[in-house]
């Protein structure tokens, strides 16, 4: 953390004497914990803060943000792939990212300006957080920044966070706001009943169980686990006992089924738990927080989500569990109609268009999802109507990074060609591009990314 945090201090010493600043942040889960840990900061620090959520950062975007006539301008979890078009606007400029970086300015604190991989070493959360200890003694908001990585799926590589993700961790767990422990990955431990983690997992898919709800009951009756007491059962109502059953015999039915040693390493894995939260909330598990989030800032709703993050457990958190039924059917809806639909296979490259039929802000989850269907040896885009043109979505694997894929610098290289707009990370990314371009953007996207990984 050494490596960033001289630059954190320039950063904060370009926020401090200020009375008030606009916090510009992305709609996802790495970038609501972002803007909530900035805010926090920034409040005690004595400093009031508005916050504008975007979907993309844009010229329009900027020229909006400028017109606001705020002085300071801190951007989290977004600007470093427009660093240098920021550095032209008359408000002081903060960038607070961890994505690809293009072009330069002053106050900058990205992770890639120091060798540090932002796509599993830090994420835009971690970041912020970071510069909040620049800001004043904020280690509680440790939490937050794991969340933030947690929703970046920073874990997913090595089963567990790494790199300065890791040092925040440790942090976290020393301020007695965390705790880290080797369990599980099934989502919804704190949440929902025991079959429908396995009947909802998709990372590993379980044969024959994943997707049917009566095989994943008839499974756990078999070996003897008891479903349900006054209500169903969920993980965290299991005895230690009963937990190393099920992960036992998942282990031995999966290699029964030919399911790899890779994928069923990634049964189980480092899980992450907020303590401050109560125990049977999503607030309680990163996942589940992360995955809440999500569902509302992605249904156009990131203020609700940003008030969960800065503490409220009533109305706020009420109508963003509402959103998160919403997203999850949506999740369903989008992958049943991917499955329907197939994909196209170029030489270097798989992708679905989906019209108006999936929301693009979800698309990206939809796209990574349906890895799990379809080939693992060449990168997944997801494409869908947008209102200023296509958005089009693009995800890999750890495996395709190290054979040279950066889907970032591809998609924004691609996109600027046909007068779109994108950039991201290695492993995944996104653009916007004029609808009429979109055949002319797939064949230089291919072509990129066949130069890249050969």
């Amino acid at each position: 953390m050494h490596k960033m945090s001289k630059r954190a201090k320039r950063c904060a010493d370009a926020i401090k004497g200020q009375k008030r600043a606009l916090v510009v942040s992305h709609i996802d889960a790495d970038g609501l914990t972002s803007a909530a840990i900035i805010c926090k900061a920034l409040a005690r620090a004595g400093i009031e803060s508005d916050v504008k959520f975007l979907k993309q950062l844009d010229v329009l975007a900027l020229e909006d943000i400028a017109n606001q006539g705020t002085d300071l301008v801190i951007f989290t979890d977004l600007g470093s792939g427009l660093a240098g078009t920021i550095s032209e606007y008359q408000f002081t400029p903060v960038i607070v990212d961890h994505h690809q970086v293009n072009g330069e300015i002053e106050h900058h604190l990205n992770p890639h300006l120091f060798g540090i991989n932002g796509s599993y070493e830090l994420s835009g959360a971690g970041t912020a957080f970071i510069l909040a200890q620049a800001l004043g003694d904020n280690k509680d908001l440790a939490d937050l920044a794991i969340v933030g990585a947690v929703g970046d799926l920073q874990a997913r590589r090595d089963g567990k966070l790494t790199g300065m993700n890791r040092e925040i961790l440790k942090m976290g767990e020393d301020a007695g706001v965390l705790h880290s422990e080797k369990d599980v990955m099934f989502f919804g431990k704190q949440t929902k009943p025991i079959y429908m983690l396995l009947q909802y997992s998709n990372d590993p898919y379980i044969p024959g169980i994943t997707g049917n709800e009566l095989a994943s009951i008839n499974f756990l009756q078999r070996i003897g686990i008891e479903l349900k007491r006054d209500d169903w059962r969920r993980w965290i109502d299991l005895s230690l006992d009963e937990k190393q059953k099920i992960v036992s015999n998942l282990i031995q039915h999966c290699l029964s089924k030919g399911v790899s040693q890779r994928g069923i390493g990634r049964l189980v894995g480092e899980v992450y738990t907020l303590e401050r939260e109560k125990e049977g909330l999503e607030m309680r598990d990163a996942s589940e927080y992360s995955t809440l989030l999500n569902a509302t800032a992605r249904y156009d709703f990131s203020d609700v989500g940003l008030a969960v993050c800065m503490g409220d457990r009533e109305d706020a958190y009420k109508r963003a569990r509402s959103l998160l039924s919403e997203h999850r059917r949506n999740l369903v809806k989008g992958l049943e109609l991917v499955k329907s639909l197939g994909v196209t296979t170029l030489d270097n490259m798989q992708y679905f268009y989906a019209g108006d039929q999936i929301r693009e802000t979800i698309v990206g989850i939809i796209a990574g999802m349906s890895m799990s269907t379809y080939s693992k040896s060449i990168p997944i885009i997801g494409i869908v109507d947008a209102e200023d043109g296509i958005k089009v979505s693009s995800r890999g694997t750890q495996s395709l990074v190290r054979k040279g894929l950066n889907l970032g610098a591809a998609i924004s290289e691609s996109a600027a060609i046909v007068g779109g707009m994108g950039g991201g990370h290695d492993i995944a990314a996104g653009a916007t591009i004029p609808k009429e371009s979109m055949d002319e953007f797939l064949s230089l996207f291919n072509q990129k990314i066949g130069m890249q990984i050969g």
